[in-house]
């Protein structure tokens, strides 16, 4: 028995071995896998490394997890010494192949906090993981960790910094703060990558779409532009996996966010002039544009000035909330257009209908809060929307009550650009707005037509949905 022991010990540390060689030799691994192999039929290695792909031959497996399991867990109840370097090598090959050992993580929690591990060396282990074990939790649980740790550091970094502000010592503090920037794009852009892939490998993957959600609210809150990418992106991924109700409540969550924060950049701009006014100074004066800009004016001429400086003021908000409701309907119209196209390509399939669902009760929702917060001011959502779906165009009649004219057609794909102005004083095009009639007269052609029962079916309870909930609210 003890000889069986020391053959297994030394398997053990000639498989752990092989691996950090593997690494050293090829750091572009970029799948792991296990290959079917009953026993050892010849006297080698059972690590191959072909090209980017790293594969463990199955028949050590067996003698290999229980052994380093056993191991740990001596070392955690300081019964079994371990050297740093032995810790780092075996915790990794124990989570390549079972990454669901969390006292494995543990242990590289601490050598992470003690500067033994770099962040980027553990997120590249989870990585790998999640390539053979795409929905492993214990692994997305610990790369949330490690980009806590990750933003801790460069927070801490961007504070130090701040008290260095004179002479040279500035130039090096913008410099500073553009590679963290860049730092924190790269870490995203992978993040993403690592979720997409491991959304691909496993269908609705909770897991992986949940880390996706965590890793926007955490490295990208407010910031638009990501999540209008992101919506963007996800539309061909949406339109290849139509039954996945994870992928599709994530974009659920990216529609919440932008309407969110177009609605809060529209809801700056709502604050009188007269309250601007009376609480800046009276020399200079300072005005705040609708692009966030500072413009001064010394106190020549105060009467004009101020008036003419209000209604400048005041058609800069007018602008930015037309755009911003524009901008609104836009997407919920794109939605709507993208999940009838769906519905019509792929009859059938429950994921569908139940984000039609969703979006069009989205939709009431923020109307129904857009009415509350502005009054008459959006009186064509309600009482005006049939002439919004005639394609009623922003010129005539604005948002804000001010009159244009000469209309101008704009592509309904695109969102409309915010430092474009101009176009907003010549009027927008609008597409037509979710309407109950629209939906009841989607659902009678989708009854009408030759439909699998599976597409009746849900068609007829989406029908009924609208009669009970959507009829009936207040």
């Amino acid at each position: 028995m003890a000889e069986c022991e020391e053959e297994v010990e030394v398997l053990v540390q000639r498989v752990v071995k092989d691996i950090t060689s593997a690494f050293k030799k090829n750091p572009s691994i970029d799948e792991i896998g296990v290959i079917p192999c009953p026993e050892a039929r010849y006297n080698r290695s059972p690590i191959v490394l072909v090209e980017n792909k790293l594969g463990v031959e199955s028949w050590c497996v067996k003698f290999l997890l229980p052994y380093v399991h056993n191991k740990l867990l001596l070392y955690r109840q300081r019964k079994h010494w371990l050297d740093r370097e032995a810790l780092v090598d075996i915790t990794c090959t124990v989570l390549l192949l079972n990454p669901d050992f969390t006292t494995a993580w543990n242990v590289r929690k601490e050598l992470l906090q003690s500067g033994v591990l770099n962040p980027e060396k553990d997120l590249y282990l989870g990585q790998l993981a999640l390539t053979k074990f795409p929905k492993s939790p214990e692994t997305w649980i610990h790369r949330r960790w490690v980009l806590q740790h990750v933003l801790a550091q460069l927070a801490a970094v961007g504070s130090s910094r701040k008290h260095q502000q004179t002479g040279e010592a500035e130039q090096v503090d913008a410099d500073r703060r553009q590679e963290l920037s860049d730092h924190l794009a790269r870490t995203l852009h992978q993040e993403m990558k690592v979720c997409s892939d491991a959304a691909c490998r496993y269908p609705s993957n909770y897991n992986a779409w949940s880390h996706r959600i965590w890793v926007l609210q955490h490295m990208a809150r407010g910031n638009a532009k990501v999540f209008h990418d992101e919506l963007s992106s996800m539309r061909l991924w949406v339109s290849m996996h139509v039954s996945d109700h994870s992928g599709f409540h994530y974009r659920q969550f990216l529609l919440k966010e932008l309407i969110h924060e177009l609605s809060q950049s529209a809801a700056s701009c709502t604050s009188s002039p007269q309250h601007r006014t009376s609480s800046a100074p009276s020399s200079p004066t300072l005005h705040s544009q609708a692009n966030g800009e500072l413009s001064g004016g010394e106190g020549e001429g105060e009467g004009e000035g101020e008036e003419g400086e209000e209604d400048l003021t005041g058609e800069g908000e007018g602008e930015e909330r037309q755009l911003s409701f524009i901008t609104v309907l836009q997407l919920f119209h794109q939605e709507m257009e993208l999940i009838s196209d769906l519905i019509r390509s792929f009859p059938g399939h429950e994921t569908l209908w139940s984000h039609r669902r969703h979006v069009f009760f989205l939709w009431q929702q923020w109307r129904r809060d857009q009415k509350l917060s502005n009054g008459g001011e959006l009186a064509q959502l309600s009482d005006g929307e049939a002439g919004l779906q005639k394609g009623g165009c922003l010129g005539g009649e604005s948002v804000n009550g001010q009159s244009h004219s000469d209309a101008m057609e704009v592509e309904r794909v695109c969102l409309p650009d915010p430092r474009d102005s101009k176009r907003l004083k010549r009027g927008v095009h609008l597409p037509a707005p979710p309407s109950l009639p629209s939906e009841y007269t989607f659902v009678s052609s989708v009854l009408d037509s030759c439909c699998p029962p599976d597409q009746r079916r849900f068609a007829v309870s989406y029908k009924k949905w609208l009669d009970t909930v959507i009829v009936q609210e207040p």
